[in-house]
């Protein structure tokens, strides 16, 4: 106390000279003292129920400085003065001077008489001390306290906020960042951090004010805009602003410490009550589990197969090796969970703990040791019984074995015995039912030693009393009853195998002669069937007399035929009666013939069905060929006359072509009388059509009476008319060439001679052809040749001459106009020069000129090519 009141006096309670030079140096400082001190001292008062206005006057007659002091001290100072004289004030100054001295500060130039008088600087610095003494001195953080305490607390709540770094009591606070983070570290909610910025001291000075005084309770000691003014704020009234953040937030751990500890208590309660019930139940299951175990233990009753004492030897292995060893666990447990709670109540200073009834460590001991008592003998009592018992189970394991042995094998043997295969067997088979059921006589007499050790084993298990006799006795009988059985079977077996085969070898004696016979029968009906079912392609009449001779001589064969099927189908009777009068199951068929008497029977009624088919097919076919040879004649009477009549038309048409004389006008005339005697004969065409269509429609392909077909006709006759239709408009274009080139009826007359003469073999030829004949089809008409000798002799209009005939009508301009040409031309010729005259587009062109050379060009332009 002595080291911290000089460390005080040294840094607090300086002189009032010290006051004065501080005052002078910075009179701001005063100024945030006063607000400070008093806010802090209204703190306290208003729990009283007054405040302070001026902090100088209001506490120079004491009483109210007294009234703090009984605040902030919770203890009552002695009675105060009423009276209103300056030795009352300086009595109740003292009293509180005196007061403050007892709590061990010591006032330094500090007197009464300076406080009555409202010395500021000695009030501000009284009130300092006792805010050192009450609000700061008792502050302890990591063995530091006072100033270095709270400024330490400030460095640690404040550590996390990087923009923050406490270092002093006065500049480090300017920012306002500093109360912002003491108030965020405690009360998070009450201010967003991350939207402060530290260029803006004001706006987080102000938050931090307004949100302690608010929210924490905290009244406003200082301004914003003094400490943002003042180069070096008063260290005193940050301190003193800053306690009352560590008292509001030490108040909160104070009871957050408080319940804690009071959960700590409550924690180690909770714990020893859990590990009473974990006790009591740990000790109540091990108590039951030995309880159940020990009548288990102390059974000693006997089991009847070895399988059952076997596992009761499992069990009480299982009980040593995966039951037990858990329990002898959880008793060890018991008692050290007995032991560390009696030693934790102990310690925390709890009464012992005290077991229910019967569950003492004792009383687990005790039946522990009745359980490992039960233990003993059990396992010799095991071992002992089963070696009694594998004596017993070894004979009655080589009897069942030899049972299963024996059983297995004549599984199903009753069945296969009784079975009457041979009845639906063929006599192959008979043969092969005969050798496996010797063989299986063999097996069953290898098999009567093992039946006669089963019943000698039986009888040794009957003697040494086995618990499952009578289940071996029944089985025992039951394999010598079926063995008896199996003996009968087998011989009753074997005389009905016997006794099918005789009977099988006659019948099949039967079926081979059945199938040498009916084989070739059959074969010789499908082919009368196939030959009777033939159809038939004939053309003559000599063709259809030929198949019908031949077809009456097949019908002279049928009473043979029909005595060899009676004797076929009487050997099958044979075999019917043998089956019906020995009662033998015919399940199967002739293995040397699939032909059934109903198939021969079936085949012979076919034939006898299609031998009148065959009659009338035959009569209906002659009288289809001598109406197909009546057609042929009827029109062979007619194509023979006109087959040749074409051929004569044709060349008398040749004929004419070249000698035609008279003019050209006589010419067409007389050829189109001659078409119209053609023509005339078409009726006589038609008639051949229909002829030829009845031929076609009876399939009639020759005929031998003539050597024209209707294609024949046809083609002349088409030839016939084009060749009179070409001539006649030969004759039809001379007369247009000649009238379009003025030809004479003389000049006419020698291009026909020249035409008729034309040789090939001139030197001009190639040349000559080349016009005539421009797509080198090797024909010349006379046409052709006309237009070839008309160019060659006479003088016809150019594109040259009608273009100097339009530049006389132009008055020998370049161009022409629509009046020009509507006044020289009729009209139909003006106009369709106009529409198709191009504008005519030369450096001397009038509006409506047209362009007549182009035209003129344009219209020899194909001529010329």
């Amino acid at each position: 106390m002595d080291h911290y009141d000089s460390q005080q006096t040294n840094d607090y309670m300086q002189p009032e000279e010290d006051w004065d030079r501080d005052l002078l140096l910075d009179p701001a400082w005063e100024k945030q003292q006063r607000k400070t001190f008093t806010a802090w001292c209204n703190s306290h008062l208003r729990k009283a129920g007054t405040q302070i206005e001026n902090i100088e006057e209001d506490f120079r007659d004491g009483l109210k400085l007294m009234l703090l002091l009984e605040v902030i001290s919770g203890e009552r100072l002695a009675k105060p003065e009423r009276g209103k004289m300056r030795v009352h004030k300086i009595s109740n100054v003292n009293k509180a001077l005196d007061f403050i001295a007892s709590k061990g500060v010591k006032l330094v130039s500090i007197g009464a008489e300076e406080i009555v008088d409202g010395n500021v600087k000695m009030t501000l610095g009284m009130i300092w001390t006792i805010i050192l003494r009450f609000a700061i001195q008792d502050i302890s953080v990591e063995e530091t306290s006072a100033k270095e305490g709270l400024l330490l607390w400030c460095q640690r709540k404040t550590a996390p906020y990087k923009n923050v770094n406490i270092q002093n009591f006065h500049i480090s606070w300017k920012d306002g960042l500093g109360f912002c983070a003491l108030i965020h570290r405690h009360r998070p909610e009450l201010i967003d951090y991350g939207k402060l910025r530290k260029d803006d001291p004001l706006t987080n000075l102000n938050t931090a004010f307004d949100v302690a005084e608010k929210y924490l309770d905290i009244p406003k000691m200082l301004d914003a805009e003094d400490i943002v003014g003042t180069a070096r704020p008063d260290e005193k009234a940050i301190m003193t602003y800053v306690s009352s953040f560590y008292h509001a937030f030490s108040g909160a751990q104070k009871a957050e410490t408080a319940a804690n500890r009071i959960c700590k208590v409550l924690a180690v309660n909770q714990e020893n009550e859990q590990l009473m019930e974990d006790y009591e139940k740990l000790a109540s299951d091990l108590l039951e589990w030995i309880r159940r175990t020990i009548p288990w233990l102390e059974n000693r009753a006997p089991e009847n197969t070895m399988h059952a004492m076997q596992q009761k030897l499992e069990d009480f292995r299982d009980y040593r090796r995966l039951h037990k060893p858990p329990k002898v666990q959880e008793k060890c447990q018991l008692e050290i969970n007995f032991n560390t709670l009696q030693t934790k109540l102990r310690l925390s200073n709890r009464p012992a703990f005290m077991p229910s009834e019967g569950r003492m460590v004792s009383d687990i001991n005790n039946a522990w040791g009745c359980l490992e008592q039960a233990e003993k003998g059990y396992e010799e009592w095991l071992l002992n019984e089963i070696r009694r018992l594998e004596r017993l189970d070894h004979l009655a394991e080589k009897f069942r074995q030899k049972a299963s042995i024996h059983e297995a094998w004549t599984d199903g043997k009753e069945a296969m015995l009784r079975q009457k295969d041979y009845e639906t067997a063929t006599l192959s088979e008979i043969k092969a039912l005969l050798k496996k059921h010797e063989a299986f006589e063999s097996d069953l007499a290898a098999h009567q030693d093992r039946v006669e050790q089963i019943a000698a084993i039986a009888q040794e298990l009957n003697e040494l009393d086995y618990y499952d006799s009578p289940s071996v006795n029944a089985r025992c009988q039951k394999i010598c009853d079926q063995w008896d059985n199996l003996g009968a079977l087998t011989q009753k077996r074997r005389e009905a195998l016997e006794r099918t085969e005789k009977l099988l070898e006659t019948i099949d004696q039967l079926y081979l002669e059945y199938a040498k016979r009916a084989a070739p029968f059959n074969n010789w009906m499908e082919g009368a069937m196939e030959d009777l079912q033939d159809t038939f392609i004939v053309h003559t009449i000599e063709e259809i007399q030929g198949l019908t001779t031949a077809h009456e001589q097949f019908k002279a064969t049928l009473p043979d035929a029909d005595k060899e099927r009676l004797a076929i189908l009487g050997i099958h009777n044979e075999v019917s009666k043998i089956v019906q009068t020995y009662h033998v199951n015919m399940a199967g068929t002739n293995p040397y013939t699939t032909i059934t008497p109903q198939e021969i029977n079936s085949k012979w009624d076919h034939v006898r069905q299609l031998v009148p088919r065959r009659d009338q097919a035959l009569t209906e076919e002659h009288a289809r060929q001598q109406h197909n040879e009546r057609l042929r004649k009827q029109f062979a009477a007619q194509a023979n006359v006109i087959g040749p009549w074409i051929q004569t038309k044709m060349e008398e048409i040749g004929r004419i072509s070249i000698e035609m004389h008279g003019t050209l006008e006589d010419q067409l005339s007389h050829l189109r009388q001659y078409e119209k005697s053609i023509v005339n004969y078409k009726p006589k065409i038609d008639q051949l059509e229909g002829d030829h269509q009845l031929i076609q429609e009876a399939l009639i392909f020759d005929n031998k009476h003539t050597n024209y077909t209707m294609e024949h006709i046809r083609v002349g006759w088409e030839q016939l008319l084009t060749t009179i239709a070409r001539t006649i408009n030969e004759v039809e274009n001379q007369i247009l060439t000649r009238d379009a080139k003025g030809i004479s009826q003389e000049q006419m007359n020698e291009f026909r001679a020249s035409f008729n003469h034309f040789d090939r073999g001139e030197a001009e030829f190639a040349r000559i052809m080349s016009i005539v004949d421009p797509n080198r089809l090797g024909v010349v008409t006379f046409q052709a040749f006309i237009d070839f000798m008309s160019r060659e002799t006479a003088d016809t209009d150019t594109a040259d001459q009608v273009m100097a005939s339009f530049k006389i009508l132009a008055g020998d301009k370049n161009y022409i106009t629509v009046d020009e040409l509507r006044r020289e031309l009729p009209p139909d010729q003006a106009e369709y020069c106009i529409a198709r005259m191009a504008p005519y587009t030369g450096p001397d062109a009038v509006p409506g000129a047209l362009d007549y050379m182009s035209f003129s060009t344009a219209l020899y332009g194909e001529s010329d090519l």
